[in-house]
């Protein structure tokens, strides 16, 4: 039983992510290069002494209750109710839980919003309770994505949400989660622009090409995906050799955009995301007709690369531009593509 003591508000506040390059490599044992974004998700928690779990969004009017061990119903409230049960089952918090959440970061846009509502909903249920760095915290929420949501994801979103700041590059090493945090240039600006094309990876597109490349990985005897050589993959049979060209040269692309970072070279990191975004179109095949015409338009009115972001099927594309030609080049695109929305 919840003591009257327990009836404290705790509150989070965590941001959202674009992944500059290194897509579909995060279980595939390649480097990421992940930047925290200004957008974030609060969540705000009170036990009530019940065994429900009531649950609001700003984003919806009415609050909706679930039993405390309930599975998970293909609902956005399932990121949250996840963090709680977990956080129960270590004692953090006990009955059910009033639970407000208060989020920036657009729905089904690739920027991990349900990372962050989970993080979120993990730091606020063990304020003073537990003692849980940000690697920690991300561990726990790639746990709860896996075995309570079913999404086979990797740790890149829950590593970036958990240590990023918004201007730092995170350099995340997939396999060990060795990493390093990399200011970005001044005379580079990174824009997250939401295409206004729905994706959800709950409806199973994610896990069949992540089974691929395990798939393949497994074919060619390696552990990693991102291990395999070019030429060793031409004895596969499509589409496993188009996922494996995909890892293996998205590998080396994440590790050039390193160096392009450390040196500045806004140009060649450019080129590289324009590299990626072709291999997310035709290797992957994660891109849709609308994004491709939107990263086109990107790089033909003047950003130095574009590509499609996160899972992709849809969501945003982020792009680098100069500085200086920021406002004109945002003007000259939005004016070819009316419904497209910047989020940072």
């Amino acid at each position: 039983m919840t003591s009257p003591s327990s009836f404290v508000t705790r509150e989070a506040t965590v941001p959202c992510r674009v992944n500059l390059i290194g897509e579909w490599i995060d279980f595939n044992g390649g480097t990421v290069l992940p930047m925290a974004l200004a957008p974030s998700a609060t969540v705000q928690i009170t036990a009530n002494g019940t065994g429900l779990d009531c649950i609001k969004s700003t984003h919806f009017a009415m609050s909706q209750n679930f039993a405390i061990d309930a599975p998970a119903q293909d609902h956005w409230s399932d990121y949250v109710r996840g963090a709680l049960q977990y956080a129960r089952g270590r004692h953090w918090i006990e009955s059910g839980q009033d639970v407000s959440v208060d989020s920036t970061i657009p729905v089904g846009a690739g920027l991990s919003s349900s990372a962050a509502i989970i993080i979120a909903t993990l730091k606020a249920a063990s304020i003073g309770l537990a003692d849980l760095d940000g690697e920690a915290l991300a561990f726990a929420a790639k746990d709860i994505e896996n075995t309570f949501i079913g999404v086979p994801c990797g740790i890149m979103d829950q590593m970036a949400v958990a240590l990023g700041t918004p201007g730092t590059v995170l350099a995340l090493d997939t396999r060990d989660c060795s990493y390093s945090l990399l200011d970005l240039p001044q005379t580079w600006s990174i824009v997250v622009i939401h295409s206004g094309v729905r994706r959800a990876l709950s409806d199973g597109r994610y896990r069949v090409r992540r089974d691929q490349c395990l798939e393949a990985a497994a074919a060619l005897g390696v552990d990693y995906l991102c291990d395999a050589s070019l030429l060793s993959i031409d004895a596969l049979e499509e589409p496993l050799v188009n996922r494996a060209r995909h890892a293996t040269s998205e590998a080396a692309r994440s590790r050039d955009a390193i160096a392009a970072l450390r040196t500045g070279d806004r140009s060649r990191f450019g080129r590289l995301m324009n590299e990626s975004h072709d291999s997310l179109r035709d290797d992957m095949e994660v891109s849709v007709p609308d994004i491709d015409q939107l990263v086109c338009d990107a790089v033909s009115l003047g950003a130095d690369g574009a590509r499609i972001t996160g899972a992709g099927f849809g969501g945003c594309i982020v792009a680098l531009v100069e500085p200086e030609r920021m406002e004109d080049w945002w003007s000259a695109l939005k004016l070819r593509h009316p419904s497209i929305e910047r989020v940072v």
